[in-house]
This record gives structure tokens, C-alpha cells and sequence, in this order.
């Protein structure tokens, strides 16, 4: 079994508070890290989609009654809304018997309605956390598992997949399935057909800044349309809105956000590159590597700001976190053995003025280059920014 880096988060957070919701996309291995957790201590494990465990709660209040003692880990918690102000109740009771901590464990496929009710009914009595997909400092650190990484993604299922071709077809039935099947479930109704061009549009662009306007044109649809099913693509944490950095530097700055598709494996899927050979050959293959390396660094900066900085003038960094603190770090992407930085990044250095200066690239070794640049790899970028962030 895979460790999850989170684990360790999810059990400080139950020893800490009453309920603890884990967020994620459905098959990132949200269940296999409860029932991790779980094992370690008394617990009750309740399927809310299985009608035979939701049968179990048509009378919430014995049931949780019978299992005061023990950890409830309430699996697709969204499917059952109305548990929430119940939930409120139990902490509460339980907070006066002196039993406050380590009762809830939520998991819910970061639905907007899920995410919107918790605090309404949970305000100071849960912490959220974030599973994301499998990223390179719990995946190996050789070459071939950063590759394999890259080309499959980090779901699970499709990074430890027999072969590529295997892993390939997870992928597609996946965005299939999350189309047809979950979407409508989490959200709006929405044409599975339209959202499919949306996704494979955001695809092909990825790492570029949103044009509302022309993917509007594109799909017929109204800017406002485009706008509201983009942002349900963010809520379910399949696509990341990079926000422009907005300080007062005097310059004439882009403003519109950079979009990406946050798992390269789905990304690749929705492109139909099977494998390595076809990803290296399509046009995507640099901004596909920034992608991973961006959604890597801000999985891991818990606490931080991300953004990335660009003007019309040219000056530009990839990504720029602000960590906890206050400090800010500069990070320029390149899929290269022999990376140099760019002119544009050295004057957006000067804009900024960030505390380090990092070039992220596919190799191992680090070293200085001109500016006070440290070129150095994803692990060795990844580990620097846990560091910074106290993880």
C-alpha cells in the first residue's frame, strides 16, 4: 500500500478536532486513507451511496448514539446533506461529556453543496483537508517514477496500472464516468457532451490565460454559461485557476487567471497521448510539465498564496508562492536537461523581489546558475517547499 503524505495530517486533525472532512475527486483514495486511519483506532465505516448503510441512518440519532465511543467515517457525506446540522448537535453533546475530539471523519467529493453547508452547521467544530492525486514525494524518486508519474497522473489506479495502455483506458472511462454519472450528482445539471469540449478545450490550452469570449464562441454558449461550469470544474478539483499577482509594482499587469487541468494524466487522456512517445510529440508536452510541476509546489505549500506574475512588457514567473511569513519564492518551469532562465524572468525577479529564485527542471542535480537562480528537480523543489511550509 501506497503511503499517503496526508495521513499524518488527518490523524493530527481528529486529535485536535470533533470532525475532520477530507475533499478530493472521486478515486483519488480518499476511502483507502480513512480506513487507513480507521484501523488504528474504534470505528464505524458508513457507505452513504450504498442504500443498505444509508438504511442505517434513516434514524441518525440512535445510530450515532450506539457509536459514541468510536471514530464515524461518513463516506460521500454529500449524498446526505441534511446530516450536517445532526452532526453539530452529537459534537456539541459530546463536547460537554468531555469527548470533543476524533468523532467525525467526512469524506465528500468536493461538491459545491457539501462545501457550502459544513460551515454553515460545523463552523469551529471541523478542519478541511485536501487529497490530491499521487504526487512525486510519495511516488518513488527514480527517473522511469517521475516519468511514469507524469504520463499517467496521479489516480491511483492509473499511476500503479499494469502498462500504459491500461492506465490509459482508466483514464477515459473515468472522465467518462465523471461526466455522465457523478457531475449530475454533485452539482447543476449539466450536458455531459458540453462540458466533455469545455475540458478537452482547457486541455489543449492548458497553462494559458482564460478567454471567457472565445470559449463561449467556441461552444455556443454565454460568457456567463462558460463562467459557471468552469467554476464547477474547480470546485470538483479537477481544474486549477492560477490568480495573477496584483502587487504594486507599476507595471501594466495580465489580469485574467491561468488555467490548467490539474492531473497530467487526465490531461493527457482528454488529448489522447497513450503514452510517452505521443506526449513527447504533441505541442502540449512544456506546458503539460509545468502543469504537473505547478499543481506539485502548491499541493505542498500548505499556508501559502499561489500565484504567477505576468506583464505586458514580458516579464513572467510560472508560479510565485507566498509561504507563511510573508516571503516569497519565484519558480520558472523547463522541460529541459540544459535550462537556462529566461530575460522575461530575471526582470520579473527584479518586480517582485522574492526571497529565492528557483528553476524547476526534469533532472536531478542542482546548481547555481546567473541572477542567484538554484536549478534543481521536482523532488528536490517539492522537499524545499514542505520545508518552507513546516511539513
Amino acid at each position: 500500500m501506497l503511503s499517503r503524505r496526508l495521513l499524518h495530517d488527518v490523524v493530527r486533525a481528529l486529535d485536535r478536532q470533533p470532525a475532520v472532512c477530507l475533499l478530493g475527486p472521486r478515486q483519488v483514495g480518499k476511502t483507502t486513507l480513512a480506513l487507513e486511519v480507521a484501523a488504528g483506532r474504534p470505528s464505524v465505516y458508513v457507505d452513504l451511496e450504498r442504500p443498505a448503510d444509508r438504511a442505517k441512518l434513516e434514524e441518525p440519532e440512535p445510530f450515532l448514539a450506539a457509536h459514541a465511543d468510536e471514530l464515524v467515517v461518513l463516506d460521500e457525506v454529500q449524498a446526505v446533506p441534511g446530516l450536517f446540522g445532526l452532526l453539530r448537535g452529537r459534537i456539541d453533546a459530546l463536547r460537554r461529556e468531555g469527548r470533543g475530539t476524533g468523532r467525525f471523519l467526512l469524506l465528500g467529493s468536493a461538491s459545491v453543496e457539501l462545501i457550502r453547508q459544513t460551515p454553515e452547521s460545523l463552523a469551529g467544530r471541523i478542519t478541511y483537508l485536501e487529497l490530491s492525486p499521487l504526487d512525486v514525494t510519495e511516488f518513488g524518486d527514480t527517473d522511469d517514477d517521475l516519468t511514469r508519474l507524469w504520463v499517467r497522473g496521479g489516480f491511483p489506479e492509473s499511476t500503479l496500472a499494469a502498462d500504459d495502455d491500461a492506465s490509459f483506458e482508466w483514464r477515459t472511462s473515468f472522465i467518462r464516468t465523471y461526466l455522465e454519472r457523478d457531475v449530475p450528482q454533485l452539482g447543476p445539471r449539466v450536458p455531459a457532451e458540453t462540458l466533455h469540449r469545455l475540458w478537452t478545450m482547457l486541455a489543449h490550452g492548458q497553462g494559458a490565460t482564460l478567454n471567457a469570449s472565445r470559449l463561449a464562441s467556441a461552444l455556443g454558449l454565454s460568457g456567463r454559461t462558460v463562467g459557471r461550469y468552469l467554476d464547477l470544474m474547480v470546485d470538483l478539483l479537477l481544474v486549477r485557476r492560477l490568480q495573477p499577482w496584483a502587487g504594486n509594482v507599476g507595471k501594466r499587469l495580465v489580469r485574467s487567471p491561468k488555467i490548467y487541468v490539474r492531473d497530467s494524466g487526465l490531461l493527457h487522456a482528454l488529448l489522447a497521448l497513450r503514452d510517452l512517445d505521443a506526449l513527447l510529440g504533441h505541442p502540449v508536452v512544456g506546458a503539460s510539465w509545468e502543469g504537473m510541476v505547478v499543481e506539485t509546489l502548491v499541493g505542498l505549500a500548505r499556508g501559502a498564496q499561489p500565484f504567477f506574475y505576468r506583464t505586458s512588457a514580458g516579464a513572467e514567473l510560472d508560479l510565485l508562492l507566498e509561504l507563511p511569513g510573508g516571503a516569497r519564492w519565484a519558480f520558472e518551469v523547463k522541460r529541459s536537461l540544459a535550462p537556462k532562465p529566461a530575460r522575461g524572468f530575471h526582470s520579473a525577479c527584479e518586480d517582485v523581489k522574492p526571497e529565492r529564485r528557483l528553476l524547476v527542471y526534469p533532472g536531478t542535480d542542482l546548481f547555481p546558475t546567473t541572477g542567484g537562480v538554484e536549478v534543481m528537480g521536482l523532488l528536490d523543489a517539492a522537499q524545499a517547499v514542505q520545508e518552507a511550509c513546516g511539513r
